[in-house]
């Protein structure tokens, strides 16, 4: 008798949950059961940002940083572009591209080899590389904020050596460009979401197309 009673008060139980769940979906918003917690985010994040909660041009840079290479590396003493940089900034420049109200600025770095002053202007070398590129890429200088150097300031690792990982830019966002409309009316998610919107955009197919002496540094 104790197992019959048990299992009609499971059965009741069962019953009731899916009962109210059937209830809860009916009155619930349209499309809350497939809400998995990010569907608001756009508009909040839009809210943070044009009640001065949220600071935009920190969310980009980490949003940058996230989805493309944000740094790239050289060689001892040199400010050329390997073929591994060039690569990294051309993913830079696809990303840019797809934000044109967004400007950016480019810090040089250097290794801890070399004096202080001449690494100095070997960071600022590197800065002026990049921007070169990403110019050549199309993107206009103008929202090429600025580029400044830290020298031998900052290594990523402390050491005497020539270390790789110190030589390098990194690009982060600085801010919005001045005046821009999109800015000035608050689209920030349409300016942070257009891609998913270009996304979708079909391109033609192969098919479709037809086939210094003296000195040195870090």
């Amino acid at each position: 008798m104790k197992i019959i009673l048990t299992v009609a008060s499971v059965a009741a139980l069962a019953g009731c949950s899916k009962e109210t769940l059937i209830t809860e979906s009916f009155f619930a918003e349209a499309g809350a059961e497939l809400d998995e917690g990010g569907f608001g985010n756009p508009t909040m994040n839009n809210l943070l940002v044009q009640t001065g909660q949220r600071n935009y041009a920190v969310n980009l840079t980490k949003r940058f940083a996230a989805e493309v290479p944000s740094t790239v590396n050289f060689a001892f003493n040199s400010a050329q572009l390997d073929a591994t940089a060039q690569a990294a900034l051309m993913k830079q420049a696809n990303w840019i591209r797809q934000f044109p109200e967004v400007r950016f600025r480019v810090y040089g770095h250097t290794d801890l080899v070399g004096s202080n002053a001449y690494n100095k202007r070997l960071g600022l070398r590197r800065a002026r590389a990049v921007v070169n590129f990403l110019v050549r890429q199309g993107i206009s200088r103008k929202r090429l904020e600025a580029v400044a150097s830290f020298g031998e300031t900052r290594p990523i690792v402390v050491t005497t050596g020539q270390e790789r990982r110190n030589r390098r830019t990194v690009t982060e966002v600085s801010g919005f460009v001045k005046n821009n409309p999109l800015i000035l009316d608050g689209k920030y998610a349409q300016v942070v979401y257009r891609e998913y919107v270009e996304s979708a955009t079909e391109f033609p197919t192969t098919k479709d197309t037809g086939d210094a002496a003296g000195n040195s540094g870090g």
